[in-house]
């Protein structure tokens, strides 16, 4: 560490209280639409700032990948190509909004060790390799503060962390990705394919780059990490996580949940199981009650909701991505840090105590719906019943549809094991009397669950 480490705003030691009298400075990592909006935000509430924090704060550098791009906001004279030299220019807090695993991590490694503390909103590298972060944030008696990595401008991960903390969490579910709830919600209410509603949303602008990062699960499943890892502390990380995105999700299984009372939204779903046995962590497209919050969750908008067991059943929503309300976010954590560097204090690190074994989705407790094309003859439901019966799956509803060679059945079940309902779905396709299996999908929210 420095020698100089005290002045440049590392923690004193006990007893000891530092006097605060020079600006806190920020280094940004990434100039892009959230960077951006980060050193707009610094600009326009610098006087809000000064009085929330104790002392001014001052924007001293930002890297760019590219320097010739115009950046409204960002003062030229900050911007540079050189991020190591930014990461390790001993500013109070460096503010990561590069995204991507490298050189994100080996910067904000550096930074640490400078003696930086560090905001982040890099949701796949903390899902990687939080762990590698905490440690050094611990090694070097630095913050690392993350709000903006889950969920956009929805104060989330600090209540998880902070005000629930003397709370048992046993369940996290939510709508985490704004793009496919954009989609499923365009296919719910206006009718449109998968196909169609797909172009829509990339026409906007909501797709990622890669757009599997979206579609397949993988974003909402980064985030599904860092939510079960604070709510359980028991370390998680992505490749924990069931993922199941919504590529298979028709247009038929839509009108079938709507039929039924149901919508249809990806869902993140992380749960403790009673008497410390574990935790599971999944994503994928889950029907739930038209009567639940999470259904009137529309567009792009995200929500989670959060059982615990004294404050019983806690909602969160709001606006889940763009620049503006990630910069939210980052500055309210970047306030946070500031706090720390003027009274000399340190926030909370990595709380994994509790180090529950991570369980596969086999062991988790759900309920299916299953959508069936089948022979219109004597004995098909008995069949299709004996199927169920065979894997201990209760059914709850059956419907029929059509006749003849349009004949179909969906069926409902009551909950079990998630092994033993693939299990009747694998001997149903295997049965004769079972044309094909059109639609299968995991249900939520009802009573029970």
């Amino acid at each position: 560490m420095p020698a100089d480490a005290h002045e440049a705003g590392v923690p004193a030691s006990p007893g000891q209280r530092l006097t605060w009298d020079r600006p806190v400075t920020v280094a940004l990592l990434g100039g892009g639409t959230v960077g951006s909006q980060v050193a707009r935000l610094l600009a326009e509430s610098a006087g809000d700032l000064t009085a929330r924090v104790g002392a001014p704060v001052r924007l001293t550098a930002v890297a760019v990948r590219e320097r010739g791009k115009a950046r409204p906001g960002i003062d030229p004279g900050l911007v540079t190509t050189d991020a190591l030299a930014v990461a390790t220019s001993g500013s109070d807090i460096v503010v990561e909004v590069m995204g991507g695993i490298e050189p994100a991590r080996s910067l904000i490694l550096a930074a640490m060790q400078a003696g930086s503390s560090v905001v982040t909103a890099n949701k796949a590298l903390l899902a990687a390799d939080g762990a590698a972060l905490y440690e050094a944030a611990a090694r070097f008696g630095v913050d690392l503060y993350f709000e903006a990595s889950v969920a956009g401008a929805i104060p989330l991960l600090r209540p998880l962390r902070e005000s629930l903390a003397g709370d048992k969490v046993t369940k996290v579910m939510g709508i985490v990705n704004g793009t496919t709830n954009y989609m499923l919600t365009k296919m719910d209410e206006e009718g449109g394919s998968y196909d169609e509603v797909f172009a829509e949303a990339g026409a906007l602008g909501y797709l990622e780059a890669d757009p599997s990062l979206d579609v397949d699960g993988h974003d909402a499943a980064a985030k599904a990490a860092i939510l079960a890892e604070l709510a359980f502390h028991t370390r998680v990380t992505l490749e924990d996580v069931h993922c199941e995105g919504i590529s298979a999700v028709t247009i038929d299984d839509v009108r079938a949940a709507r039929s039924m009372g149901f919508v249809i939204k990806l869902l993140a779903v992380a749960e403790a199981l009673p008497d410390g046995a574990g935790v599971i962590v999944r994503v994928h497209p889950t029907m739930i009650p038209r009567d639940h919050p999470l259904a009137s969750v529309r567009l792009a908008f995200n929500a989670v909701f959060v059982e615990a067991e004294s404050a019983g059943q806690v909602m969160f929503y709001g606006r889940g991505a763009g620049g503006a309300p990630t910069a939210s976010a980052v500055l309210g954590d970047v306030v946070t840090a500031a706090r720390n560097r003027v009274t000399g204090s340190v926030g909370p690190g990595e709380s994994t105590y509790a180090n529950l074994p991570i369980l596969p989705i086999g062991s988790a407790l759900t309920r299916y719906y299953v959508n069936l094309d089948v022979a219109d003859r004597p004995g098909v439901l008995a069949s299709i019943a004996s199927a169920f019966a065979d894997n201990g799956v209760s059914i709850q509803v059956v419907r029929q549809d059509g006749h003849g060679e349009n004949a179909g059945l969906i069926v409902r079940t009551h909950r079990a094991t998630d092994q033993a309902l693939r299990r009747t779905v694998d001997q149903l396709r295997g049965l004769d009397t079972v044309k094909a299996v059109l639609g299968v999908m995991r249900v939520e929210g009802e009573a029970g669950d």
